[in-house]
């Protein structure tokens, strides 16, 4: 009892200290957990002080997901529907700083200039054209009836309005975009006038690169000198050893011979007989798909294929197999194969074309067809007799007639084998030769058929093995792998893999929301592991894939600013190279003649006529603008000094220019910029946005 009275008498100071506790253990494991009170951000991210919600990001990211399926990872979505929210929300400020909304009377309007809605024949009047009030009836018996589908179409509608104001938005900025008669004089001389040149160019690769160097500090000079070119965000280095796991010489040699020992009878001991069964090898076996299913890691198939369909490389060796012949074992796509031959069939694929004349009440007609049964039949003769004419083009008939999907590459429908198509299809073009035209009548209308082609196909059995690592191979790449950690972390990364003869591969400039590793592929959680706060420079781990294990560690780490000169050297000194070249070319040469300028430096002078400014491409030479224009700023007959091209040395003299004759009006080359100018809008417009926002991005935080 005294015990308990202790406790009463303390127990605002024992809440105060488990209270304290928990605290601490809270903050701790907030922190632990990858970057403090971030994680409990509600913000994906901030587009000039606007937050972005991370719900409706994350819900938007599961719908385009779905949407693409398998095609995109998940990193790919998120950067897809983090360009799409900032651009909106840009958007979204300029039309609320100028006024632009689309008011809800207005909707209607929107609504009619959309061809989703516009041509939907719900909404369609007897003379075809769009009904107001259908549309609005259709909207109200949504809200009364199908409130689901009432708030699916709120969001459409929202979506509607939206486009509507951005749409606005870049109409009144394409308004205020053109172009003067002088601007088009301008473009119609950049075009027009020509130069004709003699000239040398000395390449930079008759200087050794050894011959001229590049300090560090020359190199950050450049990058200070050009601010705006080199600005990074930030990044980090690593480096990393691939444990790959693959089946070994022994693994391989063991599944080949477990596919070569079906070939040959074996003896099985059957414990229902208490016996030894003697069974039949893969050529003599009577049952072939239990066969197949009971030995092949992929199951039989019934499927008549043609010999395009077989491996390349052994198409002519399995094509030609007798009937119940057997070809093994054999490699191909990882996996050793026996084959055998079951049957063939001549004939058993077919190409054909055909116009699908369809009509109202036909199965998938579109909703624009009006025309009767009597009507499309009375049509179809008409293209029969047309296609069945001497000489007549099939292809064209169906670009002009048909209703089917494949109208516009010429009614082809591609080889296809017995049961592909519908009934009638399918017996008219396998029971006729190539080249004959005929007609037939499905579900989906009348079909004018021509066959085009013929193959002979064949039903082949396989046994397959996968080519795959053992169990004892995958222990020891196991033991291999944490060896390595773990003399990693405590010794030198280059030196213990150098001991073990593994290869280091080094992957720079990593960004934080990238997720490929060059020869391994899609690997996000060793980028974010990379940019966790806790990870230091020579941190070393381990990531188990799904083909092995690598072991990384963190080289360097950047902060986001201006590039330093290490880190972009192998951009910038070959530009600093190039120039020091040309400077030690034109002090070596020391003349202002042309053929002096050749004669020193033991090359030839060459000639080019034509050129212009708008496409500054110099014969033999390749793309030289600033070459090109150091012509048009000399006069006829002139020489130039040494220029710095892109790709060496130039010397040029003016032989010809040929001034473009005066147009009474220059109108034509402006409605052409003006034209070009309005059509970049968006784009150039986007571009200006996002570069002079304040964007914080929080989304390395949640992918």
């Amino acid at each position: 009892m005294a015990v308990l009275e202790n406790i009463r008498k303390r127990s605002l100071i024992l809440i105060l200290v488990i209270g304290l506790a928990l605290f601490s253990f809270v903050i701790s494991d907030l922190f632990r957990n990858g970057g403090g009170m971030n994680n409990m951000t509600s913000s994906i991210g901030e587009v000039n002080g606007e937050a972005l919600s991370r719900a409706e990001f994350a819900n938007d990211v599961e719908f385009f997901a779905r949407q693409y399926g398998e095609g995109a990872s998940t990193i790919q979505v998120v950067n897809q529907v983090w360009d799409m929210k900032v651009q909106g929300a840009l958007l979204d400020q300029q039309c609320e700083a100028l006024g632009i909304n689309i008011e809800k009377d207005q909707i209607i309007n929107v609504v009619k200039s959309n061809p989703a809605f516009a041509q939907d024949s719900t909404f369609l009047n007897d003379a075809g054209l769009f009904d107001e009030d259908k549309f609005i009836e259709f909207i109200a018996d949504l809200r009364l009836n199908n409130p689901q589908a009432y708030e699916q179409w709120k969001l459409q509608e929202d979506a509607l309005i939206k486009s509507a104001r951005e749409q606005t938005y870049f109409n009144l900025i394409r308004a205020g975009v053109g172009a003067t008669l002088k601007e088009g004089e301008l473009a119609y001389k950049l075009e027009n006038d020509k130069v004709d040149i003699k000239y040398v160019k000395v390449p930079y690769n008759t200087i050794p690169d050894s011959l001229v160097s590049v300090t560090s500090s020359e190199i950050q000079k450049y990058i200070n000198e050009h601010k705006e070119e080199y600005k990074d965000e930030a990044s980090r280095d690593v480096r990393y050893v691939y444990f790959e796991e693959k089946p070994s010489a022994e693994d391989e040699k063991a599944i080949k011979d477990a596919v070569t020992a079906l070939l040959s009878q074996r003896v099985e001991y059957n414990s229902a007989t208490d016996a030894n069964d003697t069974l039949p090898g893969f050529a003599e076996v009577e049952n072939v798909a239990d066969f197949v299913n009971a030995n092949s890691d992929i199951p039989f198939d019934t499927t008549y294929v043609a010999k395009s369909a077989l491996p390349a490389s052994l198409a002519d060796t399995l094509f030609g197999l007798g009937i119940n012949e057997v070809y093994g074992p054999y490699k191909d796509g990882g996996y050793y194969k026996l084959s055998r031959m079951l049957a063939k069939k001549a004939g058993g694929s077919v190409k054909a074309s055909h116009v699908l004349i369809a009509y109202q009440g036909a199965m998938r007609a579109n909703p624009q067809v009006s025309r009767t049964r009597e009507e499309a039949e009375a049509k179809a003769k008409e293209i029969l007799a047309e296609a069945q004419k001497s000489g007549a083009d099939f292809a064209q008939l169906a670009r002009e007639n048909s209703d089917g999907p494949t109208a516009p590459r010429g009614g082809d429908l591609g080889f296809f084998t017995e049961g592909m198509m519908v009934k009638p299809f399918n017996d008219f073009v396998f029971a006729n030769s190539v080249g004959k035209v005929g007609m037939v009548e499905t579900d989906f209308g009348f079909h004018v058929i021509k066959v085009t082609d013929k193959q002979d196909v064949v039903q082949i059995a396989t046994i397959a093995r996968e080519i795959e690592p053992s169990q004892n191979t995958v222990n020891n790449l196991f033991t291999e792998a944490t060896k390595f950690e773990m003399e990693a972390v405590e010794g030198d990364f280059s030196e213990v893999a150098k001991g073990m003869e593994l290869q280091v591969r080094p992957v720079n400039n990593l960004k934080s929301m990238d997720e490929q590793l060059p020869g391994v592929g899609r690997q996000r959680s060793l980028v974010q592991w990379a940019f966790n706060s806790e990870t230091g420079v020579g941190d070393v781990k381990r990531f188990d894939v799904s083909t092995g294990y690598i072991i990384a560690q963190l080289t360097n780490k950047r902060k986001a600013g201006l590039a330093e000169a290490k880190d972009v050297s192998a951009i910038v000194a070959p530009i600093i190279r190039r120039q020091k070249k040309a400077q030690k070319i034109a002090e070596e040469s020391n003349t202002s003649s042309l053929e002096d300028f050749a004669n020193s430096n033991k090359v030839s002078v060459a000639t080019a006529t034509g050129l212009n400014m708008k496409t500054p491409t110099i014969s033999g030479a390749g793309r030289e603008p600033k070459v090109v224009g150091t012509a048009f700023a000399l006069g006829e007959g002139e020489t130039s000094g040494v220029i710095e091209g892109r790709d060496g040395a130039y010397m040029v003299t003016v032989t010809k220019k040929n001034e473009a004759p005066a147009q009474e009006n220059y109108a034509t080359y402006a409605n052409t910029l003006k034209t070009t100018n309005r059509n970049t809008v968006s784009s150039r417009v986007l571009s200006a946005l996002q570069e002079t926002a304040e964007i914080e991005d929080n989304r390395a935080l949640f992918y």
